[in-house]
């Protein structure tokens, strides 16, 4: 490239731009792993009247590594073992997949002692807003 690059700060990344970053980070990471194996991982909690869905667990896998992305149960589905439920599932299709450990943030009002009855451990904490807020870091071993 003769000229520097425009660098664009944007919100609203194009599906096209994401694409970009997307397999160009899958193929380094192939380059380097030597295979390629990350998918997306949901556990999805639905009405069983109507098959809407209420909740669930977004997350995905690669490279022997379960990233818990987002955890979300309406709260009269909270403290009703759907949680435990959904975290089971996920990591048992984690082990599926063949991964080794499992990492998420949370933030500190939200669930991180509910992590910690399930099996993970808290290895961080970074401040963020509002005051005396953490997110926080947690890992499980799978296997």
């Amino acid at each position: 490239m003769s000229t520097a690059p425009i660098l664009l700060l944007t919100d609203t990344p194009s599906e096209a731009a994401q694409a970009v970053i997307d397999a160009g980070l899958a193929d380094y990471n192939e380059e380097q792993a030597g295979y390629r194996d990350a998918r997306d991982l949901a556990v999805l909690v639905a009405d069983p009247v109507d098959g809407r869905v209420l909740g669930g667990l977004l997350g995905r896998t690669s490279l022997g590594l379960m990233f818990v992305d987002l955890v979300y149960l309406p709260s009269d589905l909270q403290r009703a073992g759907v949680g435990r439920r959904i975290l089971r599932m996920a990591e048992e299709e984690a082990l599926r997949r063949g991964c080794i450990s499992a990492v998420l943030f949370t933030i500190s009002f939200q669930a991180p002692e509910f992590y910690v009855l399930h099996g993970w451990r808290e290895i961080g904490r970074v401040p963020c807003l509002p005051a005396g807020t953490s997110r926080v870091v947690m890992m499980k071993q799978l296997a």
